[in-house]
């Protein structure tokens, strides 16, 4: 029975949902699966024309494609992304949590608002999509969960204790989730990006990104395909046997 449930598996289309697949990482995520031979749901949050530029690669990659948006700091949302992944679909393969935000100060000038707004997105936003999506991966006995974590949250960042607390988190609920479900044919594993090519990035201070580079072995950047790359193999059906695991994605940053 398990040899016909592989073969039945190996031989339909993938489904992958990405949330925050408008820009960045996840845009290049999303285009990556596709051309893998995935199909994707595509979440954004506010990009609209963003979000269907990334849809139109998708689809020329040979992707069906749907688009849906929400916000994953709000629980229902994120239960009606999954709701129209299997209403479109009637399945899901793999989910790929991506969406965040950041919020920098140094913690003494940091408001509570602004604490509080990041773990939300960041961190309580994997919670709400791996739950809404934990069901039917289940039932199904076969899942790849992927979470984007960052090297922030596993050496710290000055000027991010609320997003270095954020990712420190999601890795710790990558390494619980992946203990609960590592009998269900489900794996669940994280990517800790390094300095990655991204607006955010774009929006350092170029005295801060050559500090940061000063503590990068491979002395230089990364890009969002870097990212995707590391996601596509973690996602991939012949990686059952890896879980809970944090794979950095840093340029030897943090080795």
């Amino acid at each position: 029975m398990k040899e016909d449930a592989g073969k039945f598996l190996a031989e339909e289309r993938q489904v992958a949902l990405i949330t925050g697949a408008s820009r960045g990482i996840g845009r290049a995520v999303a285009i990556r699966l596709a051309k893998d031979g995935c199909d994707v749901v595509l979440n954004y949050a506010g990009r609209r024309e963003a979000a269907e530029e990334v849809a139109e690669i998708c689809s020329y990659a040979g992707a069906e494609v749907l688009l849906v948006q929400g916000d994953v700091s709000d629980p229902e949302a994120c239960e009606d992304m999954v709701r129209q992944c299997l209403d479109r679909f009637g399945r899901l393969d793999i989910l790929v949590n991506n969406a965040g935000i950041n919020r920098d100060a140094i913690l003494m000038r940091m408001s509570e608002e602004d604490f509080r707004k990041v773990i939300d997105v960041d961190l309580m936003g994997v919670f709400f999509m791996m739950k809404a999506a934990a069901r039917t991966m289940v039932r199904s006995r076969y899942g790849r969960i992927i979470n984007i974590s960052s090297v922030s949250g596993l050496m710290g960042n000055a000027g991010q204790a609320n997003y270095s607390a954020a990712k420190a988190g999601v890795v710790g609920l990558t390494k619980a989730y992946a203990r609960e479900v590592a009998t269900r044919g489900i794996t669940v594993n994280a990517v800790a990006p390094g300095m990655i090519h991204t607006e955010m990035t774009e929006e350092m201070p170029a005295q801060a990104v050559e500090a940061v580079l000063q503590g990068v072995p491979a002395g230089r950047m990364g890009e969002p395909e870097d990212i995707a790359g590391a996601v596509s193999f973690l996602a991939g059906r012949e990686t059952g046997y890896v879980t809970g695991h944090v794979l950095c994605v840093d340029g030897g940053m943090c080795m």
